[in-house]
């Protein structure tokens, strides 16, 4: 399993709404990350709108490209995208560039 960190930003007066939606992520949408292999998947936001991304995953690639097959993912990029900053025409998972992983103490 490869542990896979990433970054966003998250509009400064949209987090509290941010964070509303995915207190309530559609059933969905969770069973199509879960399908796709998206585990361990968790979601952090400073009070700047730093967003860190975690999950865990076989093939991060393959993990996307499955959620992009999805018509459940399109909507919900779509509902989203609004309340990213510099997404440059990218949605959001498009966006999504993982960090190296320099270190891990298992």
């Amino acid at each position: 399993m490869k542990r896979i960190v990433f970054f966003l930003k998250v509009k400064k007066n949209r987090i509290d709404e941010y964070k509303k939606r995915h207190q309530e992520v559609w059933p969905e949408m969770l069973e199509a990350l879960r399908e796709t292999g998206w585990h361990n998947y968790s979601l952090f936001v400073r009070e700047d709108g730093l967003l860190v991304g975690y999950l865990e995953t076989e093939d991060f690639e393959k993990a996307l490209a499955g959620m992009a097959e999805r018509e459940v993912n399109a909507r919900w990029q779509k509902e989203m995208a609004p309340l990213f900053e510099a997404l440059d025409g990218k949605k959001a998972d498009e966006a999504m560039m993982p960090l190296e992983e320099v270190f891990h103490l298992g």
